[in-house]
This record gives C-alpha cells, sequence and structure tokens, in this order.
C-alpha cells in the first residue's frame, strides 16, 4: 500500500507483485477532507478512509512519502501529520512500514531524481499496465510509492536480513572476555579507547 500523504487529498495505491516480477495494479483513490473542517477533523477522516483502505486490501506492507521541508511551514506540519497516520495505521497492525524521498521514488520509475509529476504518472502507467496515468496526480504518487518500495524496499529489506545473519552475535565486552589472554597482557571486560 503506497500512500502520498496530504491533508487535502491523500493518495493511496495498492500493487501486488514480488521482487523481480512485473507488479500488478489492485487499487488506487485519494482520501479527500474539506478545508472547510476544523484541522483535528481533517485528520480524522483522513485515519478513517486510510484504515478502510488498510482493512479492506490487508497489505503487507505500507510504504508512505517521506515528508521533506519546504517553505510553507503549515503545508509541512499537516502533510507530516498524515504520515504519522499512516505509519500508526501500518505499525499497530504489525505490519512493515517504509518511508522512501520523493526523489528515490522519482528515480526507481524514470531514472532521474528530477523527473515532474507528468513523468512519474507515465511510467507508473506504463509499469502497471494502465490506459492511462491515474488522477489526480497524488493517487499516482501513492502507487509510485508502491512500486519504489517493490523494486527497492523489498531488495534493501532482504540486505539486510543477509546483514543480520552475518552479524556476530557476541558483543565485544562478551568476546574479550572469551578470548585468551596472551602472556604479558591482561583481559579485562572494559574496553580501551
Amino acid at each position: 500500500m503506497g500512500v502520498d500523504p496530504g491533508l487535502t487529498r491523500c493518495g493511496v495505491g495498492i500493487v501486488d507483485g514480488q521482487i523481480g516480477t512485473r507488479p500488478h495494479f489492485v487499487a488506487v483513490g485519494v482520501v479527500r477532507t474539506s478545508p472547510q473542517l476544523a484541522h483535528p477533523q481533517r485528520l480524522l477522516a483522513i485515519e478513517q478512509g486510510l484504515t478502510e483502505w488498510f482493512d479492506s486490501y490487508q497489505p503487507d506492507v505500507v510504504s508512505i512519502e517521506q515528508v521533506f521541508a519546504q517553505h510553507n511551514l503549515p503545508t509541512v506540519t499537516g502533510v507530516a501529520q498524515v504520515a504519522g497516520i499512516a505509519m500508526l495505521i501500518g505499525a499497530r497492525a504489525g505490519k512493515t512500514v517504509a518511508l522512501h524521498t520523493p526523489s528515490e521514488v522519482k528515480a526507481a520509475l524514470t531514472g532521474s531524481g528530477q523527473a515532474d509529476k507528468a513523468q512519474v504518472g507515465a511510467m507508473v502507467a506504463r509499469v502497471l499496465g494502465l490506459q492511462a496515468a491515474p488522477s489526480p496526480a497524488d493517487a499516482a504518487d501513492a502507487l509510485a510509492q508502491a512500486i519504489t518500495h517493490l523494486w527497492r524496499g523489498g531488495v534493501q529489506n532482504r540486505y539486510a536480513a543477509a546483514a543480520a545473519k552475518k552479524r556476530p552475535t557476541t558483543s565485544w565486552n562478551q568476546y574479550l572476555k572469551k578470548a585468551p589472554a596472551r602472556s604479558g597482557t591482561r583481559v579485562t571486560g572494559r574496553s580501551a579507547s
């Protein structure tokens, strides 16, 4: 499940697939709130909408656009709050929650971290075999987020799992206690710096 957080329009996209296979389109949409509502009510509406999407599709992963600082602080704050709601929904269900930057998503789909929304939308349509890019752009961006995690995040998770298997389970202090003492040296549980 990809989420493009926004307070007025929060894009949601669902794809299915595995690493090394072409993703399949499942669903796309937008959770909308009215600027006329009080801010807490807008956040509540987004939480309810995202929860409905989550409950309907039961995704294994929730991938969310990582919020970056812009000049308009109130906008960034609202977007960050929506991203937090999406993270909470995934974490509460015990699912993997991932964050990918806009540049990472653009690069994954188009090969350029500087691509515009039209290019990203066109590539989403091409990758998923759709007739046209989903509209509005928030919906296409949510699908792009899901595709990026499938392509990149899954691989990164496999690397992390492989590295964790290779990582020694003995701490440095445990190692020092087990290491044979050399003549003329004394091994203690303290590390020297």
